[in-house]
């Protein structure tokens, strides 16, 4: 587990790391990478395995916003990313709306679900609070199961890539994949902004103590409730734009099994780092692709991984080595 005090801002020339633009620097060198290995995966490998990895990775953040930082587990994550896929889906292919305004009402309706279960569940706490998103989560899958715009079974297939504010084609797959890269990048940074807002350093407080955090007089159950809120709009925001990835919506973005992957990505990568649910989604995507001829044999492959990362490396990925560095990662 992180300590409260982990992932704070240490001052440049007092032992601490230097600084760019409230940064430490190490952390810009990081994004940096990223951004370069971002610009050139698309002509390495196959776009749309990346833009699947890019989703994933966002929906993973978004994820860990609640779990790693909030200490808030959550079993019914599904939900929001599914339904923000299937009104994205939906509002492009029916209504003709462009990409940017689908994907945002896509991410509307995920915030606006956030909002009520959200501020149902957060009245219970532990293993209560994770079977009561769980429930919620599978109210959803039963409604899109039944909901007639939803396509049942077959989902909503072949949605458009209509043009981008109106103008910009982006009927190819290397023009989808930077609007794809834009919005990863824009979530994982605003989500790096709120866990170093004194925002996410009270998140961290209520996680680590909450008795205390009350005792001090802060309104955790607010504080409960905008974070839930905020990861459930990000999670809408990576559904919504997986459902121009694969030009699909259904019924496995709303499946429970969903919720259990993004948790496995996350523990996985590192819970309560900032890059390692980027790496646990990227290992877990590279799995499912490359080990496809195996069959079902991938979720054999899986688990066992995961318990040998469990047994071995139970702070996931980057959370060994952010011990090995001895710098929040």
């Amino acid at each position: 587990m992180v300590s409260v005090t982990d992932n704070q801002p240490t001052p440049a020339g007092a032992g601490g790391a230097a600084k760019v633009m409230g940064m430490p620097a190490y952390h810009m060198v990081i994004f940096a990478l990223l951004l370069v290995a971002g610009i050139a995966a698309p002509f390495l490998l196959y776009p749309v395995f990346v833009m699947k990895v890019l989703c994933f990775a966002l929906f993973a953040c978004a994820f860990n916003l609640l779990l790693g930082f909030g200490g808030l587990l959550s079993f019914g994550h599904a939900a929001y990313f599914g339904s923000a896929s299937y009104v994205s889906a939906y509002a492009a292919k029916t209504w003709g709306l462009s990409p940017e305004l689908s994907i945002l009402a896509g991410t509307a309706t995920a915030a606006v679900l956030g909002l009520a279960f959200g501020s149902l569940a957060i009245r219970r706490q532990g293993i209560y609070f994770a079977m009561v998103t769980l429930a919620f989560a599978q109210m959803i899958f039963f409604f899109s199961l039944q909901a007639p715009f939803t396509g049942g079974e077959d989902g909503i297939q072949g949605v458009p890539r209509n043009d981008l504010f109106g103008f910009v084609p982006i009927d190819d797959h290397l023009a989808t994949y930077w609007m794809v890269l834009v919005i990863f990048f824009a979530g994982i940074l605003f989500i790096y902004r709120v866990v170093h807002s004194p925002f996410g350093q009270v998140l961290k407080a209520i996680r680590e103590n909450e008795p205390r955090a009350i005792s001090l007089g802060y309104r955790v159950n607010r504080y409960k409730l905008t974070v839930f809120v905020l990861s459930a709009t990000l999670a809408g925001l990576a559904g919504a734009t997986k459902a121009f990835v694969f030009q699909l919506a259904s019924l496995t973005d709303v499946h429970w099994t969903m919720s259990g992957e993004v948790v496995l990505m996350t523990l996985l990568g590192g819970m309560g780092t900032v890059f390692g649910p980027i790496a646990g989604a990227a290992v877990i995507v590279t799995m499912q692709n490359y080990l496809a001829t195996f069959g079902a044999w991938v979720t054999i492959i899986q688990g066992t991984i995961f318990v040998i990362a469990v047994m071995l490396f139970r702070e996931g990925i980057v959370g060994v080595i952010q011990k090995w560095v001895k710098k929040p990662l």
